[in-house]
C-alpha cells in the first residue's frame, strides 16, 4: 500500500487509509521494523533475546525490503514494455493493412473476405492495441494479414 500520508493533506484520510491497511492484515515493511523494535524495546532485560532469533528476524525483514524492491522494479519493467509495445505499433501510421473478414450467409455457410484500409490511429484498449483503418473500422492487430506502403493513387 502507497504511503498514505502522501496521497491526502486530510487526518481523516490518513486514518481511514490507516484502519484500512489494519483490517486487511497486511504488515509492510515499516510495520515490521516498528514490531521488531518494539520487542527490543519492551524484552526481559534478565532474559534477552537470542542472537539467534534477531538475526533470523532480522533476515526476515531484509528479505522482506527485497521483495517489495524487486516488486517495484517489475512494475516499472512491465509499463516500460507496454510503451514500447504502444511505440512500435505507432509505426503502422500511413501504411495499407489487409485482414480477412467472415460473413455467415442465410444458408450457414461461411464467406471470406479480404480488406483492406489506411491506419490512421493507434489506440491501447483493455491492454491490447487497436487501429482504426480509415477512420471508420476498428480491428485488433492480430487480425492484421499484412501491412505495406500505401498505393501513391490512395
Amino acid at each position: 500500500m502507497p504511503n498514505a500520508v502522501s496521497n491526502s493533506l486530510y487526518l481523516s484520510e490518513y486514518q481511514k487509509a490507516q484502519q484500512n491497511q489494519r483490517n486487511t492484515g497486511e504488515l509492510d515493511k515499516d510495520a515490521f521494523l516498528r514490531l521488531l523494535v518494539a520487542q527490543l524495546q519492551n524484552q526481559d532485560p534478565l532474559n534477552p533475546m537470542e542472537d539467534t532469533e534477531f538475526i533470523s528476524q532480522m533476515a526476515q525483514f531484509t528479505s522482506l525490503e527485497q521483495m517489495t524492491n524487486m516488486n517495484k522494479s517489475l512494475e516499472k519493467f512491465i509499463e516500460q514494455q507496454q510503451q514500447n509495445h504502444f511505440v512500435s505499433h505507432s509505426e503502422l501510421i500511413g501504411k495499407k493493412v489487409e485482414w480477412e473478414i467472415e460473413r455467415r450467409n442465410e444458408d450457414g455457410s461461411v464467406q471470406r473476405a479480404i480488406k483492406d484500409g489506411i491506419v490512421t490511429s493507434v489506440k491501447f484498449k483493455n491492454g491490447a492495441v487497436e487501429l482504426l483503418v480509415d477512420d471508420e473500422i476498428t480491428i485488433s492487430t492480430k487480425e492484421v494479414q499484412s501491412v505495406s506502403l500505401p498505393n501513391k493513387e490512395e
